[in-house]
């Protein structure tokens, strides 16, 4: 397994729009398990894999919850090929998001609370089923990169700008800092 480059915005390759898989092979179960082990270093709760330049409509999931307050977090791991929402309700729920392709910036947006997805899982059997909490909010923000959307698309404009603006400035410190550690 390899930790793969997260892509950044405002990478063009992050709104390419991503193909269908057409057949479950041993190179896409490969790209599954490096795209796990990507997810669990950066680390995160989930990744597309057009976030690591892969441009198909595949993403991994692992909220990693604690079966109890404060304890270890337990790896579930769930792989989702080819996912589509089928329904959502009408109710929305306000969750902080993040995201490895915006590194260090978060911001409330509104989603539905609960989905009705199709998927496929990595053997190929297809799954479709209503989804709420997290899980929900964390599936609606994978499929919007496969559709070449970010959660800061779903913002004001106002707090869109000011969010590419601090990490831009992140950036330039931290290359500043890079720079006199070298000299």
């Amino acid at each position: 397994m390899a930790i793969l480059p997260i892509y950044e915005t405002p990478d063009p390759v992050l709104r390419q729009i991503s193909s269908p898989v057409e057949e479950i092979t041993p190179e896409l179960q490969t790209l599954i398990d490096d795209m796990f082990e990507t997810m669990y270093a950066a680390p995160g709760i989930g990744l597309a894999a057009i976030q690591v330049g892969v441009p198909k409509r595949l993403l991994v999931i692992d909220l990693q919850e604690p079966e109890e307050e404060g304890g270890e977090p337990v790896r579930e791991p769930r792989v989702f090929i080819n996912p589509e929402i089928l329904e959502t309700s009408e109710t929305t729920v306000p969750y902080q998001e993040g995201c490895l392709s915006v590194p260090d910036m978060y911001a409330e947006v509104l989603r539905p609370d609960r989905v009705r997805a199709r998927w496929l899982d990595r053997d190929g059997k297809v799954h479709e089923e209503w989804i709420d909490g997290l899980l929900a909010t964390c599936l609606q923000h994978e499929i919007d990169h496969l559709n070449g959307v970010l959660f800061i698309d779903h913002l004001s404009r106002l707090k869109r700008d000011m969010i590419l603006k601090k990490l831009a400035k992140a950036r330039r410190e931290s290359a500043g800092a890079r720079r006199a550690r070298a000299a």
